[in-house]
């Protein structure tokens, strides 16, 4: 509703503009009042337009109300301050567009690539990368409520370092063979299926084999250490090259450990669409087709001079306008001109080095080159992962003839930390140097800070902490050492805490129905944690604020949805016939006049602001705007409820008015929670 009305507002103003001053804009600065005193919209025009129109700001807000006259859905409009507008809306007008409005308008209908998740498939997943799943989860949600075709990707790099020190671990501290490694993996399925203890599964083993294989690096001789490295990149060359023992026990743990992600991120209502593997980018040779045209566009160029010689390198995003060197450039430089033009440019990046090897961004541009349908060629697909309504694919040299598309996106989004912000640039700045500028402009880059610890939180978790190290505001974990939250650690361990409050509200309902609720709670606790801070903030992961009934957490704006339902319980009635109802009334605008029932109003216009903060959400890449519209959604209520005493109203024609307020509410609370993929207990 709030969204369509600034629209409709911003319009009449463009053509009152345009009619009256001969002035075309491109938009309507629009504003919300610090306080309903001042009318629910405000725009700062007249003072934008004073130099170009030479006019004081007031004169030309009263000219421009004055000409605006009557604009369906508002009420009037006023001039305030030195030139400012307020818009007052009409509020039955605005009640009526809120009750009948139950879905989205938005229809965007771009096919959006999300890839989100993407952890080594190394060991178990931890507590940072629940933030990145969680945000691109919800983005996704976001997306999708805008009408996009969305597709969801988890890149997995199998055949990275990481993976890399497991096997090492296997093969050099461990000294299993290919059958020994493949046994362990079935005795972990078989053992953690039994025990129902994600603990006894494979990706728990693998994570003190890291850690393990971590520290044996460095506890040798300066000798011992330095061949331990070689035999590391020794490790990791045979997993590039494939074809041998070492790859296939790579493949077995990552192939593994890769299921047991997905099962972990299925807790949290987590689903992918498709999993893109290394592996298979260099298989496939898609470095090889991205290689000859950043070459031919003249991205890259050869480097005979300087720290950089013998490479393939381009020049960094902000160095130079055009994103890459001209053919004549490339050929002066790989000819071994000396022009002081020439001159190597010491930063530039390198993405194939001087021994051949493609770096990280080499591989990155190619697989971006396929997500934009720019590159050629083409991934194998086959079956991997079966949910409740779709099936998740995995890249494979040879795979089946019949498969969904993927690919070929017109926009992406890349939820990835924001200490990759380099390497991010780095592929953007080749897309529009080889020509690609629309790809480039459409390629976000969705960074987040880290997730860490209180001291408290490490404390409950069992670690120990230094007592100077209590005082400071968190504790950064460390997979490779070994300190660190198990996702599913955590998520068991919050069901745990949640359990007990639930059996004792709730001693009537069976076991299953109980350890539901605590499942719906912990798991909201949770995703409201990890989504209420804006991307850009370094979170403190805590228990007792996260699961907390008080302030802005998940279980706070779920006990609201919990109290409404409560109240059509009680009152034999339900949300979908109060709002049937409330188009009955008479004089609807009697409930929403005067002081008394300024917080009425105020809980329908939260409510109508929906579009407005999905529209936000989308343009900043930010979920947090919802989680924070949903919190204060529920504090509304919260003030309603506690004004208003609904089911014991006498007059009949405003109790009807009352349960569809609390019916708006409900509505919108519940579907503010579905797009941050938090459930909707029916009791707590």
């Amino acid at each position: 509703m709030y969204l369509e009305l600034q629209q409709r507002l911003g319009r009449a103003i463009r053509a009152l503009l345009k009619e009256k001053y001969s002035l075309e804009i491109e938009s309507v600065p629009l504003e919300t009042p610090p306080d309903l005193r001042f009318g629910e919209i405000a725009t700062p025009i007249a003072l934008q337009l004073a130099r170009t129109l030479r006019k004081a700001p007031k004169i030309i807000a009263q000219e421009i109300v004055a000409g605006l006259g009557s604009v369906e859905g508002f009420a009037g409009f006023e001039v305030a301050g030195a030139g400012y507008i307020n818009a007052r809306l009409d509020r039955v007008a605005a009640v009526t567009l809120v009750a009948s409005a139950n879905g989205s308008s938005f229809a965007q209908g771009g096919h959006v690539l999300v890839e989100h998740t993407s952890i080594n498939p190394n060991k178990a997943a931890h507590i940072g990368h629940l933030r990145n799943a969680i945000l691109g989860d919800t983005f996704v949600r976001l997306l999708r409520e805008a009408g996009n075709k969305v597709d969801v990707q988890n890149y997995i790099d199998n055949t990275g370092v990481q993976v890399a020190d497991v096997v090492v671990g296997f093969l050099h501290l461990e000294k299993k063979s290919v059958a020994e490694v493949r046994a362990l993996i079935a005795t972990c399925e078989e053992r953690a299926k039994t025990s129902g203890r994600p603990s006894d599964a494979i990706d728990y083993y693998c994570w003190d084999l890291y850690a393990n294989t971590s520290q044996w690096y460095t506890s040798g001789t300066e000798e011992e250490n330095a061949e331990r490295k070689k035999l590391r990149y020794a490790t990791l060359h045979q997993i590039e090259q494939g074809g041998n023992e070492t790859a296939e026990i790579a493949d077995l743990i990552s192939t593994a450990v890769l299921r047991r992600h997905l099962e972990t991120m299925l807790r949290l209502d987590i689903e992918y669409d498709f999993l893109p593997r290394e592996s298979e980018i260099l298989h496939l040779k898609f470095w090889e087709a991205a290689f000859e045209q950043l070459k031919a566009t003249g991205v890259l160029y050869f480097e005979n001079e300087g720290k950089n010689k013998g490479c393939w390198v381009m020049t960094r995003p902000g160095a130079q306008t055009d994103g890459g060197k001209d053919a004549a450039t490339t050929a002066g430089r790989e000819a071994g001109a000396t022009d002081a033009a020439d001159a190597p440019d010491e930063d530039a990046k390198v993405i194939v080095r001087s021994n051949g090897t493609v770096t990280y961004v080499g591989k990155d541009i190619a697989y971006h080159l396929w997500k934009f349908g720019l590159l050629g060629k083409d991934f194998g697909y086959k079956p991997f992962f079966t949910y409740p309504d779709h099936e998740c694919w995995i890249s494979a040299v040879h795979g089946d003839e019949k498969h969904p598309q993927f690919g070929g996106a017109t926009a992406i989004y890349n939820v990835i930390d924001s200490r990759q912000a380099d390497p991010q640039a780095n592929v953007i700045q080749a897309l529009r140097g080889m020509g690609h500028v629309k790809e480039a402009d459409h390629y976000t880059h969705f960074g987040y800070e880290m997730v860490a610890l209180t001291p408290r939180c490490a404390v409950e978790l069992g670690y120990k902490v230094a007592e100077g190290d209590m005082v400071r505001p968190y504790i950064e974990v460390s997979g490779r050492k070994g300190f660190g939250v198990k996702a599913d650690d955590l998520i068991d361990k919050l069901i745990a805490a949640v359990q007990p409050l639930v059996d004792e509200k709730q001693a009537s309902s069976s076991e299953p129905i109980r350890r539901q609720i605590a499942r719906q709670i912990a798991i909201g606790a949770l995703r409201y944690f990890m989504l209420k801070y804006t991307r850009n903030s370094v979170i403190a992961f805590d228990f007792n604020d996260a699961l907390s009934f008080e302030g802005e957490t998940g279980p706070y704006i779920q006990y609201a949805v919990v109290r409404i339902r409560n109240i059509f319980r009680k009152g034999g009635a339900s949300p979908e016939a109060a709002l049937a109802e409330l188009a009955g009334l008479a004089e609807p605008g009697t409930n929403l006049a005067g002081e008394e029932n300024e917080d009425i109003w105020a809980l329908w216009l939260r409510a109508g602001r929906f579009s407005l903060v999905l529209d936000q959400c989308i343009a900043a890449s930010e979920p947090a705007y919802l989680a924070k519209h949903a919190f204060q959604l529920a504090q509304e209520f919260a003030n309603f409820y506690h004004r208003h005493h609904i089911l014991t109203e006498e007059d009949a024609a405003r109790k009807t008015f009352l349960l569809a307020t609390a019916a708006i509410a409900l509505r919108e609370l519940v579907r503010s929670l579905a797009l941050l993929g938090i459930e909707s207990p029916e009791a707590m």
